[in-house]
């Protein structure tokens, strides 16, 4: 930390859990906290180099403050996050009840959409409780599950080896510890979305009617969606391809208050989702949009692969872009508009409603034949409708 030209700060690099604890301790004393990349350094690089560089662009204010999360949001934040990684934890779990089954010969996984679904779990306990019958096994079938009983049965005749059943006992029950602590996170979750609500002067509307009432799957045990809606005054799940917890999960990388970009156009570019501007004498060198490790885009992304499989005027956009320029670049554009209907809504309170996927496309048949009029015109020619043949 240093004091130069009246400007007290912490500079450190951008990466690491060091410029992340310093950065936060100066969020909680009041100082600036910059974070910069030291490029382009004079001489060899070294430790010592980069931290006197950077020690002198901050005196020259030549860094940016970087964008912290403050207050409850970042406590959030921080048990989402540590949701996720117990989440990932439970799934190398399941995919060792997977392989033990599949070493036992029980084709359970052919039979169910999720062995961690109702029917699964139940068949996958019955099991380690010391059932075998396939017959009995079989009426642990759900109502709603699509495979027949026979099917079911037909597919749990297979072998009882010790080793097999000892293997799938310890995996569930490792798979159940980690439900148990994600349980846990969802009650601090909960309580920090309350304590938010209480500083929160955002009036808290009638939630509007949704298009599916299915659970997302690994979605926390309280109504995100209502939690949400009372924090933020505004229903963000409107928007396609942002459920409730994808949403939740965007608030905590973002934060409530977007003040903090000026407009959308900075809020894309700060995402790394609007194409860069490398220019060099006149010269667009590259256009290409930016790297970025950031949990918020990639989030966004994932809103946008699935937005594209609806029949919305996102879903149209996706697909035509999809055609042309390949999908990787259409999910970069469709997230990128995603963004910008976030941010609106979020700071300006813009109320999304889907024009359907037919009026995008009328409206883009439209400014292509006003393009190729306009072309027409431009070199002496008038464009005519065919005729229909009689």
């Amino acid at each position: 930390m240093r004091r130069a030209h009246g400007r007290d700060g912490v500079h450190g690099g951008s990466t690491g859990s060091l410029s992340s604890r310093y950065s936060t301790s100066a969020a909680s004393t009041s100082y600036w906290s910059t974070l910069g990349d030291a490029k382009h350094v004079p001489g060899r690089k070294t430790d010592i180099s980069d931290a006197q560089w950077l020690q002198r662009l901050h005196e020259y204010g030549l860094l940016r403050a970087s964008f912290r999360l403050k207050g409850e949001v970042a406590v959030m934040r921080a048990y989402l996050r540590q949701r996720e990684r117990l989440l990932d934890y439970a799934a190398s779990h399941i995919q060792h009840m997977q392989k033990a089954l599949t070493q036992m010969n029980l084709q359970l996984h052919h039979v169910v959409t999720d062995i961690t679904g109702a029917t699964g779990m139940a068949i996958i306990r019955a099991i380690v409780a010391g059932e075998r019958d396939p017959m009995v096994l079989s009426t642990h079938r759900h109502p709603r599950c699509r495979a027949s009983a026979e099917t079911i049965r037909q597919a749990l005749v297979g072998n009882d080896r010790e080793e097999h059943i000892f293997a799938l006992t310890q995996a569930l029950e490792l798979y159940d510890v980690y439900q148990a602590k994600v349980a846990l996170c969802d009650v601090r979750i909960e309580a920090v979305l309350k304590r938010l609500r209480k500083v929160s002067s955002g009036p808290a509307g009638k939630l509007p009617l949704v298009g599916t009432t299915k659970k997302q799957s690994n979605s926390p045990a309280f109504d995100v969606r209502a939690a949400l809606q009372a924090l933020l005054g505004c229903d963000v799940t409107q928007i396609h391809g942002l459920g409730a917890y994808l949403a939740l999960k965007l608030v905590a990388e973002c934060g409530t208050d977007l003040s903090a970009w000026p407009n959308a156009k900075h809020f894309t570019s700060w995402l790394c989702l609007s194409p860069s501007n490398k220019i060099s004498g006149g010269k667009v060198l590259s256009s290409r949009t930016r790297r970025s490790g950031s949990r918020a885009a990639a989030l966004l992304r994932l809103a946008a692969v699935g937005v594209g499989r609806t029949e919305t005027a996102l879903g149209a956009f996706y697909r035509r872009l999809s055609a042309r320029v390949g999908k990787a670049k259409a999910v970069t554009a469709t997230a990128r508009k995603i963004a910008v209907l976030f941010y609106n809504t979020l700071r300006h309170g813009m109320e999304y409603s889907d024009p359907g996927a037919s009026y995008y496309e009328e409206s883009y048949r439209r400014r292509v034949l006003n393009n190729l009029e306009r072309r027409a015109k431009s070199l002496g020619y008038t464009l005519q409708p065919a005729s229909t043949p009689g």
